[in-house]
């Protein structure tokens, strides 16, 4: 830093400020987390759903609270620069023993960046890199367990680690669970290895709730080999516990950890000990993703503005407008050697649009409260993101000036964008449909039957349900992304066209019949879905029943009823039930 290190009492008291506002977000972060344990032991899945909504805004609440103690104690905006250079020094050295530094460097950045100027957001005042080390961070309780299975066998040591989760729910038949665990994962190995002497299974301490899931995360080590595993522990319909799946593959259990999925429930002292622990099954999943899907979002944010950064320097292609149909309501653009999209609110809307700026902000932050069910791209939202203007296509910026000039403005050599959404970049679906074969467009369309179906029993009504607003994943699942125009299932009429009151209005191409804003008439979705032939066969022959009021109403009802849909982010084939429908002889360990 180049203002001389002095200290002062001021700034010692702004840091503890700091530290305190922070501290208190991250008990109330954790109270929350921990009781996900007793809704899941209640069966009190509603409950359970309004806790995950309500946690997305503890952060900035704690931000808010933190920003009005600074003014209201120390006239935050009249310190010198000399003074904050040393906030950041005390708040360092607070950090030593913390068990959550890097949590809590980005509040730290969330508050300062409500207080300084953008000239102030580098390294001198904020953390545009991490200064505290999260290694080897001890926790109580542990990161995770070691069960050792050369005296107990593997079956006396998984009954250890189910049991040591102490539900207060007795299982079904816990004996039969470790019977389908040892008979898959022979299945999965092909033959039992033989046990070194470092054998161990790891777990980790806490359990990760979400829906009416419980899952049990951890990695086998024998030698030189580590094989992860994920337990999926559910309720039956007498409310005893059984043991539905074992995920034995990394990449399915990276896509537990899909972005469009809800967030996790963890009880976690240490985070950066879960992220590590994470990494180590599923090195391809990027630290920032594994941060949001634990609720630490703005971590999440965090990590991926500076590995952005760091590709940014190791790249020399442009941000161009992303293909395909472009949006009446965003400005969607992309550098072609980084996996994700960049979406701008237009300043004016197509003529179709009726929504505002506001509207599109809320229903983008509904998106990250409500149960995604797999089936919705999360965002990563951004304000005042400064990216090197010379990495801007000529094209892009021209659309920039003539569709959203509002939104950014050019400070030297960055082009600073004022409000900024971010997801997972895929295939438009209307794209992809028009290069698939025959056996991939009926797949992609059952996909994207399911998809509508899967929001419609979460409560999500899509609104615009176009092609062009689903994408297909590197995994083939089709995912709605244009938020636009979404709605809660509730608030939706869905009706039925009625009669003509004569036959040549019917031929008039003009509708005899009137609308409201929250009306739907599903008999019109084949009209602007159905056009191509081979699209139609296919929807038709699996989704039907989408084009008639009937389904949608008795979604409805469901919901109204309180009823909370299963949803199995794990194909059902894997299921026990599924996999084992008998009982057959158990392969030695």
């Amino acid at each position: 830093m180049d203002a001389p290190y002095r200290n002062s009492p001021v700034s010692l008291a702004i840091a503890q400020a700091l530290v305190e506002g922070f501290n208190k977000h991250y008990r109330i972060f954790r109270e929350t987390s921990r009781r996900a344990k007793e809704f899941f032991e209640g069966a009190e899945w509603q409950a359970q759903l309004d806790a995950v909504r309500e946690r997305v805004q503890f952060y900035d609440d704690r931000v808010d609270e933190t920003v009005q103690r600074l003014h209201r104690e120390f006239h935050a905006d009249s310190v010198d620069d000399a003074t904050w250079q040393q906030v950041k020094h005390h708040f360092i050295a607070m950090l030593i023993k913390h068990k959550q530094p890097e949590l809590a460097e980005s509040f730290f950045n969330s508050v300062c960046c409500r207080i300084l100027h953008r000239t102030y957001f580098n390294n001198d005042y904020l953390f545009a890199r991490p200064a505290a080390s999260t290694e080897y961070i001890e926790s109580y309780p542990p990161v995770y367990s070691s069960y050792y299975p050369r005296d107990r066998g593997l079956a006396g040591t998984l009954r250890d680690i189910v049991e040591d989760f102490d539900w207060q729910r007795p299982f079904e038949d816990l004996e039969r669970d470790i019977r389908h665990i040892l008979r898959a994962a022979h299945q999965h190995l092909g033959h039992w290895p033989k046990m070194e002497v470092n054998c161990q299974l790891q777990v980790l301490y806490a359990a990760f709730y979400r829906n009416k899931t419980a899952y049990i995360i951890g990695k086998a080590i024998n030698g030189y080999q580590e094989y992860p595993f994920t337990l999926a522990v559910r309720h039956n319909a007498q409310g005893l516990l059984y043991i539905d799946a074992v995920l034995l593959e990394a990449w399915r259990i990276s896509v537990l950890f899909s972005l469009s999925r809800a967030y996790f429930m963890v009880d976690m002292e240490v985070p950066s000990g879960y992220v590590q622990f994470l990494r180590s099954i599923m090195p391809n999943k990027p630290r920032s993703e594994l941060y949001t899907m634990l609720g630490l979002g703005k971590q999440g944010k965090t990590m991926f503005f500076r590995d952005l950064l760091a590709h940014l320097r190791h790249s020399n292609d442009q941000f161009i407008v992303a293909p395909g149909i472009r949006g009446l309501v965003m400005l969607v653009f992309t550098l072609p050697s980084y996996p994700y999209v960049f979406k701008v609110i237009k300043d004016v809307f197509g003529s179709t649009k009726n929504v505002d700026r506001a509207t599109v902000k809320r229903k983008y932050l509904l998106v990250k409260q409500v149960d995604r069910v797999g089936r919705m791209a999360d965002t990563l939202e951004f304000s005042y993101a400064a990216l090197p203007l010379s990495r801007f296509h000529p094209e892009l910026l021209e659309e920039l000036r003539q569709l959203a000039p509002s939104c950014f403005e050019i400070e030297g050599d960055s082009l600073v964008i004022k409000h900024l959404y971010i997801e997972r970049r895929m295939t438009p679906l209307n794209l992809y449909l028009e290069q698939a074969s025959d056996e991939e467009v009926e797949h992609a369309v059952r996909e994207y039957g399911n998809a509508i179906r899967e929001l419609a029993i979460a409560n999500i009504f899509p609104g615009d349900m176009l092609w062009k607003n689903f994408g297909v994943t590197r995994y083939g699942r089709v995912v709605f992304y244009d938020y636009d125009e979404i709605e809660y299932m509730t608030s939706m009429r869905f009706r039925r066209i009625p009669p003509a009151p004569y036959e040549e209005m019917e031929l008039s191409g003009e509708p005899w019949y009137t609308a409201g804003p929250m009306d739907v008439f599903p008999e019109e979705f084949a009209t602007f879905l159905l056009g191509q032939p081979r699209v139609r066969k296919a929807f038709l022959k699996h989704h039907a029943d989408l084009l008639q009021p009937d389904f949608w109403r008795a979604a409805q009802d469901k919901i109204r009823s309180g009823y909370v849909e299963d949803f199995f982010p794990y194909p059902v084939e894997l299921r026990f039930c599924n996999l084992f429908p008998r009982r057959r002889p158990l392969p030695a360990e």
